[in-house]
């Protein structure tokens, strides 16, 4: 059994910390009085070191708590985290509980914003995508004294609960269906990199396939934004022109496969006869393509399911037993882009 989760912090904890009264401190958090900068600092560094969230409803309830769970998802532009959502919101909506989300945009600094505000909150549980964070903000995770699942990934250490697939897993499966399918000019294209972590993962597990099999990715094209079909349009042509002979291409997502797809098609390219395809996500919404996409289901939904029910059962009884690690198996979708052995 590990640890039991910490006691949520106080404004002592932040005056023994500083060397500062309470009441100057309390002073400091709300922004209230007449404090000296120097003073200021020291109590900011000290809180934000602690990982300490002013509890914006302190007095007002008895529990210091609200039936609120703070979902934090780096994107709303995808069909990837409305998914889980769903998933979330089909537990929860059976409890007293209720999501509330925050969007972090894959930016770190954002991230502790957000997670700052909900926190000050003093919601009943949170839920937030991937592993990686700042020190800040894992900080203020281990101190809110609350359930927290991290969700999409395992593989890395959680701070309480984490569900979701291993990507370096992933990768490395795709990696072999293709070069089992006989492809060897394999390009890669990724979105968001290095900040998506979970695409730069199977992006690392992809290659570590390849290169013992004595194959290196013939060529990588990468981008911060914009719109994935169209992006997935131009970056397959700007990669086709620059390297003709590729034989495979491999995208970090379904939507930026999809646009390369019609891409290809437009120019009679035989798929997957000349060149094979595939994407990652399995989304549903591409299922009326001209070619099925080869893909590989991460089990959204599922993962949504399983954090909301972890965080629900964990509000009922907070002594009941958990798993602190779930992991779901990705499955291959061979489609019609990834010839079959």
């Amino acid at each position: 059994m590990p640890p039991t989760p910490p006691r949520p912090l106080t404004l002592r904890d932040v005056s023994e910390a500083s060397g500062v009264s309470e009441m100057t401190v309390s002073r400091v958090l709300r922004n209230r009085g007449d404090v000296s900068e120097a003073t200021r600092e020291k109590v900011m560094h000290a809180a934000k070191s602690l990982g300490y969230v002013p509890n914006k409803i302190a007095g007002a309830l008895a529990s210091q708590r609200v039936n609120l769970i703070a979902v934090v998802i780096p994107s709303l532009r995808n069909m990837v985290f409305p998914e889980v959502l769903a998933g979330i919101s089909s537990v929860l909506e059976t409890t007293d509980l209720q999501p509330v989300v925050g969007v972090t945009d894959y930016l770190p600094e954002k991230e502790e914003r957000v997670l700052y505000e909900m926190l000050s909150w003093r919601p009943s549980g949170v839920i937030v995508a991937g592993l990686e964070h700042s020190e800040a903000s894992r900080a203020m995770l281990r101190a809110a004294g609350i359930p927290v699942v991290e969700i999409m990934d395992t593989d890395g250490t959680p701070v309480d609960a984490m569900v979701g697939i291993s990507h370096r897993r992933a990768g490395r499966e795709m990696g072999r269906a293709i070069l089992k399918a006989g492809f060897e000019r394999i390009g890669f294209l990724g979105t968001k990199m290095p900040l998506d972590h979970r695409a730069r993962k199977r992006f690392e597990g992809f290659t570590e396939v390849l290169a013992k099999s004595g194959i290196e990715i013939a060529d990588q094209e990468f981008y911060s934004g914009g719109s994935a079909l169209a992006k997935g349009r131009e970056l397959t042509q700007t990669m086709l022109e620059r390297t003709p002979d590729v034989d495979f291409l491999y995208y970090s997502n379904d939507m930026i496969a999809a646009g390369g797809l019609l891409w290809l098609l437009e120019q009679g390219i035989d798929i997957p006869g000349q060149i094979g395809l595939a994407g990652f996500n399995g989304v549903e919404l591409l299922q009326g393509l001209p070619r099925k996409l080869a893909t590989m289901d991460a089990g959204r939904r599922e993962i949504g399911e399983t954090a909301a029910r972890i965080i629900a059962a964990r509000h009922d009884d907070p002594e009941a037993e958990y798993e602190h690690v779930v992991e779901l198996t990705p499955k291959i979708d061979f489609g019609d882009t990834l010839k079959r052995w």
